[in-house]
């Protein structure tokens, strides 16, 4: 048996960490550990002598493993491993000695122990040791005892894990996970550690896929992870995903885009753009912007008389989804597809007044007294067109001002009712000489002055 002193060349560093911090890398190492070994779940537990243990059952800790190095076996691997650097073990042990906590280490090896000693050919200069006793003992893997660590502690270290945490998983990706978000909130956790809180996320979230650029933004301290470094990988989970229940979330949130409770997911533009191509798939919708509801409100009207939902949306996300359909992607039904479709309902079989039977010619006559009843000039009225046909689509259409033609066109159905003929000229009439959509100011004064005028010349 021979007891030796490995210098670590630690003074006092790492001011800012805390126990928790320690006790994270221990337990981040023991996780990796039975990983890369497969071997049995990891222990975390007090004994009844108040001490804790953080212990695996893989190979057994050496004393080169006090070295700062990088870990080529971590590095080289392919699972997803939480540290990698080589940094984390001294920086834990200097943490316990910063903070008063004693520390030993046992494995087949031999026992470690910290201790601060004067390095070697510097009497005045101490720095921490470990104190390497190399008599082996018989214990499988690697065990951590700590003193002077409070249950709080250790529960506060503990909820930093993914693994030791009660989230709900919903989907599997091969970018990540994704958990539903909790009462108060979500947080993003880097290959099962935690990185940051997002008390405004849809969803919890799991990066397991690690690119360069995390490697390289991802520092030290864990707990201080900014979103520009997780952002794109939580946008690949989102993206790739097609579980039901996330989706239906997205789709809630497209159709929710100006309520002003949307979550931060949906700011990304790539998002929205998911969310409502699946809206769009799964509901009868029209994606209209803020601009386009202000000044078409024609779109609007016709929309609700076929019964579409109209979505709003910003001039930035319809130039996502033109482009999307530019590109040879699927087709959105934004307000040039949806006015497109409109067009192309319509489907007119024109038919000669003179094919009218006598009861519809009585009503195709009344014409001209129903315009003398507005008082139009000559030059104003427009031309009456019957059609056997109006959209092709179930609608109740019977009636409408085609400005190319310079007509009325009516449904030939209409001619059996002089009321419901009456009403619909004057309301297309309405159309011709003001120029203007329905629901629009223009068009109810214009329609309220031809019921002025109607009314004067029955009193």
């Amino acid at each position: 048996m021979t007891v030796k002193l490995f210098d670590l060349n630690i003074e006092e560093v790492l001011e800012n960490w805390d126990i928790e911090h320690g006790l994270r890398e221990i337990i981040s190492n023991a996780l990796d550990e039975q990983q890369t070994t497969d071997s049995q779940e990891i222990e975390i537990k007090k004994g009844l002598d108040g001490k804790w243990h953080i212990r695996d059952f893989g190979r057994g800790i050496r004393i080169e493993h006090f070295t700062l190095n990088e870990n080529p076996e971590k590095l080289n691997s392919k699972l997803n491993l939480i540290g990698k650097f080589g940094v984390g073990l001294k920086d834990a042990l200097a943490t316990f000695n910063r903070r008063g906590i004693l520390v030993i280490i046992k494995s087949k090896f031999g026992t470690f122990q910290i201790k601060k000693s004067q390095k070697s050919g510097f009497t005045d200069i101490f720095t921490l040791h470990v104190e390497y006793n190399d008599n082996p003992i018989d214990i499988e893997g690697t065990d951590f005892i700590f003193e002077g660590i409070s249950n709080e502690k250790m529960d506060l270290t503990k909820s930093f894990f993914l693994k030791f945490n009660d989230e709900s998983l919903l989907d599997s990706t091969m970018y990540g996970e994704i958990y539903s978000r909790k009462s108060d909130g979500a947080k993003v956790y880097i290959n099962g550690v935690f990185a940051a809180d997002e008390p405004n996320f849809m969803f919890t979230y799991n990066i397991s896929n690690i690119t360069q650029s995390i490697k390289k933004k991802l520092n030290r301290e864990r707990l201080n992870v900014g979103r520009a470094t997780y952002s794109s990988r939580v946008k690949d989970i989102l993206l790739s995903t097609e579980n039901n229940k996330v989706q239906s979330e997205l789709t809630e949130q497209a159709r929710n885009r100006y309520s002003g409770n949307l979550y931060d997911e949906f700011s990304w533009i790539e998002i929205s753009q998911k969310a409502f191509n699946l809206l769009h798939n799964s509901q009868r919708v029209v994606f209209l912007t803020e601009e386009e509801i202000i000044h078409r409100p024609e779109i609007i009207d016709w929309a609700k008389r076929d019964r579409y939902e109209v979505i709003t949306i910003s001039g930035k996300e319809k130039d996502k989804l033109n482009s999307q359909m530019n590109l040879g992607g699927p087709e959105i039904r934004t307000s040039d597809v949806f006015i497109g479709e409109i067009n192309d309902s319509f489907e007119y079989k024109f038919i000669n007044h003179h094919e009218l039977n006598k009861n519809e010619m009585v009503i195709y006559n009344s014409y001209q007294r129903i315009v003398n009843l507005v008082d139009l000039p000559k030059w104003q009225i427009p031309k009456l067109l019957i059609s056997e046909t109006m959209r092709l689509t179930n609608d109740d259409t019977c009636g409408v001002w085609d400005s190319s033609l310079n007509a009325i066109i009516i449904k030939r159905t209409l001619l059996v009712n002089e009321v419901l003929f009456a009403g619909t000229i004057l309301h297309e009439l309405a159309h011709k000489v003001s120029g203007a959509p329905d629901c629009s100011r223009i068009f109810e004064s214009e329609l309220t002055q031809f019921l002025g005028k109607v009314s004067a010349s029955t009193i």
